[in-house]
């Protein structure tokens, strides 16, 4: 029997260089691709680009996998997606992708130079978390550094913005920058002059970005502190603006700017007569607070009440998507140009106890206290709608809806909210008596009802929840730290499946 031996590999195959790219859609993963693929070849390198959609990881992040080595005649076999510990460069077009790569295998300290963006595009993950679901992007760096053979990091997407292009181009000259490819700067821009579009914005991308990868990103400039806008309007609404500013004067100092705040936000909700309202209940609140306690239950109140009063329902997601901001910011984010048509699709599936709220308060009640009624609003109005607002006739359907601030007031939505919030406040305040520390707890878990429609529906029943525990921990010493301890397992998932945990621990020991 013939015994075979394996080979060593020739001098071509061990000149393979192996590059794989992660990026989340839109991000121009495929044109950064076709670049360095052109370049290769431009360069008379054989080259083969491949691209595995990564949709199970996050939804629209792809990986795609470049191969070259210098051609010599003899068609190389190329593989056709990244191996782990079998890769010399990583660019990943993302913070949580530079984690994914490490996660993966695809670095390693013998090998691999990772060129990343520190910017942050949130995982479905980290949006559907109730609560605050960022991963931290610190913990990726530390790894990072011990990971990679040579590491790149910066804001590659703020260097495109400040470019007027995108971070395909920046990474591209960071690419150019670190040195791991065999090739000069000019063949890396003639490369992008190869591809025809967008030529001068990218050059200027790939230079920033070339920069950072040699000298390093530069420095943040550091935040400065804005002015409060200034609300703008008839001489007789901005006495009334300024008398209500006055108000605030006279509130206790340490929650001043957050009262400010919390102004500026129901005023813009509704009106100035709404932001009396507003003052009112943070006066009730600052009548029960002492400077001992440094004012915390006002601090708290001023921030959750304006919340509370400045609700999600149908009118106000209809004016906030048809404000001109709105449309700037999408045109500035889609870096869409002069002349350029710009379609935007807005996605709606109203339940039926949407439509109902809208309604006149009484008659809202009467319709909901009907199966019958409240089944036809369903087959009438629970399809989900996509209203293309570039065109005229959804744009003034959102807009008119819009425009009903003045009638509000009288919907059964607001008859609800207003309810929901007096009842919160009074329970807060009669603990304030007895567990100060405990009432602004309970005004803290006002954060959980949030959003509008579903989103709405889970956080009121996990406030319900959560306030419902206080029978069970009123009077003992550590009610205040155990509150927010339900508070945060609320947040935790959207199924509830930690608060229900914490609330069995309660029971255990209370029953």
């Amino acid at each position: 029997m013939n015994m075979m031996t394996p080979e060593t590999p020739d001098a071509a195959s061990a000149q393979i260089i192996k590059l794989a790219v992660m990026a989340v859609g839109g991000q121009g993963g495929g044109v950064l691709t076709g670049w360095i693929e052109g370049l290769a070849r431009a360069q008379g390198y054989a080259c083969q680009a491949t691209s595995v959609a990564g949709v199970a990881q996050r939804t629209g992040a792809t990986i795609y996998y470049i191969e070259m080595t210098p051609d010599t005649g003899r068609q190389p076999v190329f593989s056709l997606a990244p191996a782990g510990g079998d890769v010399d460069i990583l660019i990943a077009a993302e913070m949580m992708e530079v984690g994914r790569a490490i996660m993966r295998g695809f670095v390693t300290p013998d090998r691999t130079v990772l060129i990343g963006s520190t910017h942050r595009a949130l995982a479905v993950s980290e949006k559907t978390v109730p609560g605050d679901g960022t991963a931290d992007a610190g913990e990726v760096r530390a790894a990072a550094e011990i990971a990679a053979r040579q590491l790149i990091l910066g804001d590659m997407e703020a260097l495109a913005v400040s470019a007027g292009s995108v971070i395909s181009a920046s990474l591209f000259g960071a690419l150019a920058g670190s040195g791991a490819l065999p090739f000069e700067r000019h063949a890396f821009e003639d490369a992008i002059r190869a591809g025809g579009k967008g030529v001068e914005a990218s050059l200027r991308a790939f230079a920033v970005g070339f920069d950072a990868a040699i000298n390093g990103p530069p420095a943040a400039p550091l935040a400065q502190t804005q002015a409060a806008p200034r609300l703008v309007g008839p001489a007789s609404l901005q006495r009334d603006w300024d008398a209500l500013i006055a108000r605030v004067d006279t509130l206790p100092a340490p929650a001043q700017d957050m009262i400010r705040a919390g102004l500026r936000k129901v005023v813009d909700f509704q009106d100035l007569a709404y932001g009396s309202v507003y003052l009112d209940r943070v006066a009730q609140v600052a009548s029960h607070d002492s400077a001992g306690q440094e004012y915390a239950l006002t601090f708290e109140g001023a921030k959750h009440i304006a919340n509370a009063m400045a609700y999600d329902d149908i009118i106000r997601v209809a004016d906030l998507k048809t404000r001109a901001s709105r449309f700037d910011r999408i045109h500035d984010q889609m870096n869409a140009k002069d002349g350029q048509i710009l379609a935007l699709t807005e996605f709606f599936h109203p339940r039926a106890e949407e439509i109902a709220s809208l309604l006149p308060a009484a008659m809202g009640a009467r319709w909901e206290a009907s199966p019958r009624r409240m089944a036809l609003l369903g087959r009438l109005f629970g399809k989900g709608r996509r209203l293309r607002t570039h065109r005229l006739r959804a744009f003034a359907t959102l807009y008119l809806l819009g425009g009903l601030k003045s009638y509000r007031l009288r919907t059964r939505r607001h008859e609800i909210e207003t309810a929901h919030l007096d009842a919160w406040l009074t329970t807060c305040l009669d603990t304030a008596q007895a567990d100060y520390k405990l009432a602004v707890e309970l005004v803290r878990n006002r954060r959980l009802v949030k959003g509008y429609s579903d989103t709405h529906a889970r956080g009121l029943s996990k406030f319900a929840r959560v306030m419902g525990a206080l029978e069970l921990l009123a009077g003992r010493a550590d009610a205040a730290e155990w509150m927010a301890r339900l508070r945060e397992a609320a947040l935790q998932d959207p199924e509830g499946r930690a608060l229900e945990g914490a609330l069995r621990t309660i029971r255990s020991f209370t029953d």
